[in-house]
């Protein structure tokens, strides 16, 4: 059983220019007149879903979703060779949720989101926190160098085989070389081939990692269609290759600026992807923070973390006059 909220749909949406060419989507859903919370995807690149939608009481917020630069139904698309990636950056998604914000007339947001969505959701806080009310995060990433490393190459430790795969689809590349900065260089490749076999080989790895969670039953990067794949993987290796253009360690330290904003960080005790140090360090330099730690989870989540996320959303709603919960489906 899940404790979420039923399908919705947007009643309204767009395409926003931020400029350098480029146009992001964006919807909004539930009530017009609600608490104002922006769902931030992962990845980078994954584009957003519409499982977002049911973490929120639909009577009690305004909820607001986007596809980050080159992903999704933003324009131009990352799968496309010809798509210029030296504007997509973590400065500049930060400044495209600004305008996005502006756009919709919103003083200040919740902010949700997980994985990768949770280094944004950091580095836009922390440079905006007057524009911030309470922040949710599931799986928790800062994006530092070290997190990046552990995940193309520590976690090879538990999967040597898939691991040597991995590496062997970046010839000429050292067992302590920069396998992320090989794949960045293969999936801007000249020859399509070469670009859709390291696409291939990045979500064979990144499938395996998370293996003891699906369990074989889904491929969480393999199984997209083809575009979305392509554009998910070359904005991965974009991001990963420049350690998201943050400085090692630096939402860590930063961490103090998030003081007076009201946080909820649920983080599952097997996550192999993303480590619980990330977010227990966290937990430690963000006074308002309170950590949530889901022994039986992983970095894709449980019925009980999103229970927790639910739980954590419906109390940063405020008094429901209606006296409705989540429901059970």
């Amino acid at each position: 059983m899940r404790t979420v909220y039923p399908e919705i749909e947007p009643y309204a949406s767009g395409m926003l220019d931020v400029g350098d060419g480029n146009h992001v989507y964006w919807e909004v859903c539930g009530n017009p007149a609600g608490k104002p919370a922006l769902v931030v995807h992962g990845g980078p690149g994954s584009g957003c879903g519409t499982g977002g939608r049911r973490m929120f009481d639909p009577a009690r917020y305004r909820i607001v979703l986007f596809d980050q630069r080159g992903c999704g139904r933003s324009t131009p698309h990352a799968s496309d060779p010809a798509t210029d990636m030296r504007h997509n950056t973590t400065g500049h998604l930060i400044a495209d949720m600004e305008r996005l914000r502006e756009h919709l007339g919103i003083d200040r947001w919740l902010l949700y989101g997980g994985s990768w969505g949770s280094t944004l959701i950091l580095a836009y806080a922390e440079e905006h926190p007057e524009r911030v009310s309470e922040i949710v995060i599931a799986s928790v990433t800062t994006t530092r160098r070290s997190e990046i490393d552990w995940l193309y190459r520590g976690a090879g430790r538990f999967f040597p085989e898939q691991w040597e795969r991995f590496l062997a689809g970046a010839p000429g590349t050292p067992r302590d070389g920069d396998i992320v900065g090989a794949y960045a260089r293969l999936v801007e490749h000249p020859d399509a081939a070469v670009r859709e076999k390291a696409t291939e080989d990045w979500c064979a790895w990144e499938d395996a990692v998370l293996s003891g969670e699906t369990k074989g039953a889904s491929r969480p990067y393999g199984g997209r269609p083809e575009a979305d794949r392509l554009a998910l993987v070359r904005i991965c290796a974009h991001y990963f290759s420049h350690g998201a253009w943050l400085e090692e360690g630096a939402l860590l330290r930063n961490a103090g600026r998030l003081a007076g904003i009201p946080g909820v960080l649920v983080h599952g005790r097997l996550d192999m992807s993303g480590p619980l140090d990330t977010a227990w360090e966290l937990a430690r330099a963000w006074p308002d923070a309170e950590l949530i730690v889901v022994d039986e989870a992983g970095h894709l989540g449980s019925d009980v973390t999103r229970r927790h996320v639910v739980d954590a959303l419906d109390r940063f709603a405020g008094s429901d006059p209606a006296g409705e919960r989540a429901l059970s489906v």
